[in-house]
């Protein structure tokens, strides 16, 4: 069965109505002149190429265990989040307000623009560079867009490789950007 979540809404403390909220500690405040204008998309399974366990709450609440995958042993020192995170289901997760500044882009750089994180909303998907993605997810992904732009002054939806290129990969070739309404480089 799958979770898709439709008609979504923002309130103003930039928290989605209809999305589960799993508060993340790996987030700060946004620049006071930093207006959201950017999206970005990433793709994310843990352990790697799994899909469905508790890997990323884990990681983005600072809970992964080390002993648990060997992969985990290399990441969990890690301080990273993401606004959203939508499962192959549809499923929603929030873990950061929109209104502030979550630890998604790393090193990067949009239109001339660096520190991505001060100015974007970091979308990940439960997936990898080599699974396509699955219908409910593009359905959640759109839907939040669609909230997304009708709530800030989107300019632009891009892909994690695109401004942090040589570095990163994802959301990968799989990632059908046609499915995109209004993405740009």
């Amino acid at each position: 069965m799958d979770k898709v979540v439709t008609g979504l809404a923002i309130s103003p403390a930039g928290l989605v109505q209809g999305a589960r909220f799993v508060d993340s500690p790996n987030r700060d405040a946004r620049p006071i002149d930093a207006a959201i204008a950017l999206i970005v998309i990433h793709n994310i399974s843990l352990p790697p190429g799994e899909f469905g366990g508790n890997g990323v709450i884990d990681l983005f609440t600072n809970q992964l265990n080390p002993d648990e995958h060997p992969y985990y042993a290399q990441i969990h020192p890690l301080k990273v989040s993401a606004h959203f995170f939508i499962r192959r289901d549809g499923e929603l997760i929030q873990f950061v307000p929109c209104s502030e500044r979550a630890w998604h882009a790393g090193v990067s750089r949009w239109h001339g623009r660096e520190r991505c994180n001060d100015f974007s909303i970091g979308i990940e998907l439960e997936g990898t560079d080599s699974v396509t993605f699955t219908e409910p997810q593009y359905r959640t992904l759109n839907a939040l867009l669609n909230a997304l732009k009708a709530t800030y002054p989107i300019s632009g939806i891009t892909g994690h490789s695109d401004i942090a290129p040589g570095r990163k990969t994802d959301p990968g070739p799989y990632f059908d950007w046609s499915r995109i309404p209004l993405a740009q480089d």
